[in-house]
């Protein structure tokens, strides 16, 4: 799934009503839940002039099926969040539904269900201090894991600048039991930027996962706008090249939204940026507007743009590039192409790829 969530993403979202009377509220208007279940009138103009929901991204109503009520159940009794519910991704029957074919699968957002930083674009609760880890979670979730027989796995979790180590050690913790209860499994984690710790970035690098995974989210003008004033362009790619340069071996990873009023050329310069520091995976996927208190959707892209963003990614050397207008940064197909690149690592030996 994407994640993502991180939509995309994944982390940060309203300020929690301790503080939320100093934050300015954004205009009413249809939710992404009220366009998912067709309940918005696409030919007419709302209060606010919001733009009308195009063709490609009318989806059915999600419904519930055996494998994603007993999913939700274990979850629940685990005391397990993920990023699929928090962040209110569109695919989330697809990816806890499964099939015959495929298991049901969910991203783990590790370190509870509340965030430190209050990004505009995301719908994860906000608090200054969520409160005390559960030490019980990292192998809680390994064991959960390994009774879904899968193979990958992603990891996300919420900011916690309350933490002296913003929770990288929990984060490697929970790699680490995963190794131990399912070594088959390969782990990707989306993480947050560790408030520009080096060291931070380093234990969570060395802790046995194969794809390490920071989103950048938007592009450099808009990034005070959309994110929390914490999370910096610059720092987040610098933690990514950070990553990578502690463990050559990782597949590092990021995603964008695309939607929040970005130019073409500030597109091109952050995949540029992106391949610069290192990163050789990357999503792109449609900014929604979670609720009614976040940010307006600026532009609907068309299912042919994403597929000119796909062929530039390509094209400037990323191993894989998911890009579509529901494409989130935890992205089944994605995961499954990540899945041959580790493997064909591990079994040929292939060399990490350099930077452009």
């Amino acid at each position: 799934m994407l994640a993502a969530a991180r939509s995309l993403g994944s982390r940060g979202a309203v300020f929690d009503r301790a503080y939320s009377t100093s934050r300015r509220v954004l205009p009413d208007g249809p939710s992404l839940e009220d366009f998912i279940k067709g309940e918005v009138d696409l030919k007419a103009k709302t209060k606010n002039g919001r733009l009308r929901l195009p063709d490609w991204l009318k989806r059915d109503a999600l419904t519930s099926n055996q494998n994603q009520l007993k999913l939700k159940k274990q979850l629940r009794g685990l005391k397990l969040s993920t990023v699929c519910e928090e962040a209110r991704c569109p695919n989330i029957g697809e990816c806890w539904g499964g099939g015959d074919d495929s298991p049901s699968t969910a991203t783990i957002m590790l370190m509870g269900d509340t965030c430190t930083r209050g990004c505009r674009f995301c719908s994860v609760k906000t608090a200054r201090n969520p409160g005390a880890l559960d030490p019980a979670e990292p192998l809680n979730t390994a064991k959960a894991v390994a009774s879904w027989g899968v193979d990958y796995i992603v990891l996300t979790s919420v900011d916690r600048d309350d933490i002296a180590d913003g929770g990288a050690s929990h984060i490697a913790a929970t790699v680490k039991h995963l190794k131990t209860e399912c070594s088959h499994v390969l782990v990707e984690a989306l993480v947050p930027d560790f408030a520009g710790k080096t060291e931070c970035v380093e234990v969570v690098a060395k802790s046995g996962l194969e794809v390490y995974a920071h989103n950048i989210e938007t592009v450099r003008r808009l990034t005070p706008w959309v994110r929390d004033p914490r999370a910096k362009y610059d720092q987040s790619m610098s933690m990514l090249e950070h990553a990578k340069k502690t463990n050559p071996s990782l597949i590092t990873k990021s995603s964008i939204m695309l939607g929040l009023g970005e130019s073409d050329e500030e597109v091109e310069q952050t995949l540029v940026d992106l391949r610069n520091a290192g990163v050789e995976a990357l999503t792109l996927g449609q900014y929604m507007q979670p609720t009614k208190r976040h940010l307006l959707v600026k532009d609907w892209v068309t299912p042919a743009k994403f597929d000119y963003w796909k062929e530039r990614g390509d094209e400037l050397g990323f191993l894989y590039t998911a890009s579509g207008p529901l494409v989130r940064s935890s992205y089944r197909a994605g995961e499954f192409y990540l899945k041959n690149i580790v493997e064909g690592r591990k079994g040929k030996k292939v060399p990490v790829a350099e930077s452009s």
